[in-house]
């Protein structure tokens, strides 16, 4: 592998560039040098000169179809899927900033990966069994929540015998029918919105129906119509854990209708999966920590008796029910010596109680605070 060395901006090398390194994402903005991220780490290419504005406008409107271009013209913002080969695609966005264009594209695994492969508990095979219900895979953007439920869908696709509808934007796995027949909808190619091809996916004898994310309360409110009417919707949110989740959905409706979307929820709840990259003790590599509730009948009541503040608790004591929180994810992660306590720390949720976990007081934190202050000042 060679780093481009072209003195022009040449967005297929730069691309492949992206593909060979390990990079996960890959930054355009005219004025600096590309930038890859790798490790959860973004690197300018080492070697690669500043780019222009008008040779990145140039090669970034010409991987653009013509409805794309004008479509960008009209909003100042493009997601769109693009391959430069036949093992190689990214999910891109183009955009303005400063009056100048820019671009972000995220790699796109070809090769689907197992739940134990991601690090993921495979406790969650069982969601991809499921004959009804709404299943929420949350986190920040980066964290691998496609990757997981493109793993879900991949257990379902080879071990039952239904008909699978994908929602994405853009498709960013693709899975060839196997047991299940699947069909793969892109926005903006295939459909309008989420929620129109939402509304349309209930008429096209579904079993199981993924939602590339859950934006609005439209498509909120059609994906839990089709959960409680015999659906297995999966979908993935934007959120940082279960309760927020949870609270989320919530949210988007008028106050008069709260009540009724808590009881809505409560009875199609199957599962909810809150996920973080974090880089590993050696800097090589990211490991996955989790969050896991599933729908016990203390949850349930829960959410229908709007208790969310109690969430963290239950989902605390309910190992053998195969849940676990972020806290204690992170906490196993660091006992194990896969990512450092101070990694762990910037991502707990409730920093006492992940003290407790690691073994670890305020009191020592303050003791090893001071040694190492006097180590500085000797």
């Amino acid at each position: 592998m060679s780093t481009p060395t072209t003195p022009r901006f040449d967005l297929g090398a730069i691309l492949q560039y992206t593909a060979d390194a390990g990079a996960s994402d890959l930054h355009v903005v005219a004025g600096l040098p590309p930038g890859v991220r790798v490790h959860g780490a973004l690197h300018p290419i080492p070697g690669h000169p500043v780019v222009g504005q008008d040779e990145l406008y140039e090669a970034l409107l010409a991987i653009l179809t013509p409805n794309q271009r004008k479509a960008f013209a009209e909003t100042l913002e493009m997601d769109f899927s693009h391959q430069i080969g036949p093992e190689t695609a990214f999910r891109a966005n183009l955009f303005w900033q400063k009056n100048t264009i820019g671009g972000a594209f995220r790699v796109i695994p070809r090769t689907i990966k197992t739940l134990e492969q991601l690090g993921i508990p495979t406790s969650l095979r069982g969601l991809a069994g499921l004959p009804r219900g709404l299943v929420l895979v949350c986190g920040p953007t980066g964290s691998g929540k496609s990757t997981t439920l493109a793993a879900l869908i991949d257990i379902a696709n080879k071990t039952r015998t239904d008909h699978i509808i994908t929602i994405e934007d853009p498709i960013e796995f693709l899975h060839s029918s196997n047991r299940c027949v699947v069909v793969q909808r892109e926005v903006g190619v295939d459909t309008h919105s989420f929620a129109a091809a939402l509304k349309h996916a209930l008429r096209q004898d579904p079993d199981i129906i993924l939602v590339g994310e859950m934006r609005d309360k439209e498509t909120m409110e059609i994906a839990l119509r089709a959960a409680e009417t015999g659906h297995l919707v999966f979908a993935t949110i934007h959120t940082q854990d279960t309760g927020s989740s949870i609270n989320r959905i919530i949210d988007e409706f008028p106050a008069t209708q709260q009540d009724q979307i808590r009881t809505q929820l409560a009875g199609a709840i199957r599962g909810v999966v809150s996920q973080t990259l974090c880089p590993t003790v050696d800097g090589k590599g990211r490991v996955v920590a989790t969050e896991i509730m599933l729908a016990t009948p203390a949850v349930k009541t829960l959410i229908r008796d709007n208790r969310l503040h109690q969430l963290y608790s239950t989902i605390h004591s309910a190992k053998d029910d195969g849940m676990h929180t972020l806290d204690q994810s992170l906490a196993e992660l660091v006992r194990n010596h896969e990512i450092t306590y101070e990694v762990g720390l910037e991502r707990a949720r409730q920093v006492d109680e992940y003290n407790k976990l690691c073994g670890r007081s305020a009191r020592m934190d303050q003791g090893v605070a001071a040694i190492e202050h006097a180590q500085v000042m000797h």
